[in-house]
């Protein structure tokens, strides 16, 4: 079973998927569902999506589904044998295929991990839907990279080849294109403004990942050397800006980093063009973004299930810089914290299932504790609880 499966697998036993369940629910009656469309950003592009993706379905005899952000299929259209037996394992308008509500399919993996996913019969994990197969990519909102839902093509084992996933992205690609198309404003040249913005990715990373836009069309993207991911993630982290001195405590276990400090800073400042850094403090001008800022977001929000899955592991792990140690540590808490308050045995799996919190007593109880009696992932729970206990000389 592929790695992506079988973590799918454990995400819908421990939220207690029963494996023998025939449909999935149905979560939108007629009236949430007619409301639920009309609200839903992606009803202006459905009709693009249907014209590109929903007549070759058709014709293969299969179907084409939009899901929302939340697993709720929105849309289902396909050849009429196709959706009278899609009916069978409730695959309707109106029903959630959330992998925690449905078990492990190609919309709800693609939910999960935010990329595209294909599930071929027998990975699906509820017994009724190993006849299909499936192949779903995400849809992001342009603009802020927002998740907005799914599209998912169902069907036979024509489904998951490499052309059926290549007409998908396709699909997805011109949907965001739209999207981004009817938001654009154009001003008049004398009112338009420059915007400049750096992106960093550091979460699991021992170099940062930086992203940078001018605005006057040119991008660039490089990974940074150690020392100057440490350094652009502590200016992302102030917006204010920091000085000399305050960077310096920051960067350095040690005192006298100042001279080091200058000429470090030249070379970041040459790297990056001098228009997107700032000294006097030193700060970034340019709009900022990082993926621990988006953790951090999300946790703010309550949704521990996305900061969960846009975790991607601590903050440049190998950095000992005492301002990155503390962010580090910060995030991760803050992350563990909420995964074990949340309640939710999937969360929790997810968690023990990680690098980071392979070794996590504390999280191996919890999850034992949230988990049905009956379910299989106990055992596993127990298992590890008792290999803790046995290294720890408990």
């Amino acid at each position: 079973m592929r790695a992506e499966v079988a973590a799918s697998w454990h995400r819908s036993a421990a939220a207690g998927v029963p494996a023998e369940s025939e449909a999935a629910p149905i979560t939108l009656g007629d009236a949430d569902l007619r409301a639920a469309r009309a609200a839903h950003p992606l009803a202006q592009v459905f009709p693009l999506l249907d014209d590109v993706l929903g007549q070759a379905a058709r014709d293969c005899d299969a179907v084409m589904a939009v899901a929302d952000e939340a697993g709720h299929l929105l849309w289902v259209c396909g050849s009429g044998t196709a959706l009278r037996r899609a009916e069978s394992i409730g695959f309707v308008a109106g029903s959630n295929w959330d992998e925690r509500v449905a078990g492990t399919n190609a919309p709800g993996l693609a939910l999960a991990t935010g990329a595209p996913a294909t599930v071929n019969r027998s990975e699906h994990f509820r017994q009724s839907v190993r006849s299909w197969s499936c192949a779903a990519a995400p849809i992001h909102d342009p603009g802020t990279s927002q998740l907005l839902g799914v599209l998912d093509v169902t069907g036979g084992d024509q489904i998951v080849v490499p052309q059926t996933m290549a007409l998908i992205r396709a699909a997805v690609r011109l949907a965001e294109t739209e999207l981004a198309r009817d938001r654009l404003v154009v001003r008049p040249p004398e009112q338009r403004t420059i915007h400049p913005s750096l992106r960093i990715e550091a979460l699991g990373r021992s170099d940062a990942l930086v992203t940078l836009d001018d605005a006057r069309g040119h991008t660039a993207r490089f990974r940074l050397s150690p020392r100057h991911s440490e350094m652009l993630l502590l200016l992302a982290s102030a917006p204010q800006g920091l000085s000399g001195d305050e960077l310096a405590v920051l960067l350095y276990e040690d005192d006298g980093g100042s001279s080091t400090l200058r000429a470090e800073m030249n070379r970041l400042r040459h790297l990056l063009d001098e228009s997107f850094l700032a000294s006097r403090p030193y700060r970034i001008t340019a709009a900022s973004a990082g993926d621990w800022l988006a953790v951090e977001a999300r946790l703010a929000s309550g949704d521990v299930a996305a900061a969960l899955r846009l975790f991607r592991g601590p903050l440049l792990p190998r950095s000992t810089a005492p301002g990155v140690v503390r962010m580090r540590e910060s995030l991760t808490h803050q992350l563990r914290a909420a995964v074990l308050a949340s309640g939710q045995a999937d969360l929790v799996s997810s968690w023990t299932r990680s690098a980071w919190g392979a070794d996590d007593y504390e999280a191996w109880a919890r999850q034992r504790d949230l988990l049905a009696p009956g379910s299989p992932l106990r055992a596993l729970a127990q298992g590890q609880l008792a290999r803790l206990d046995h290294e720890l000389g408990l």
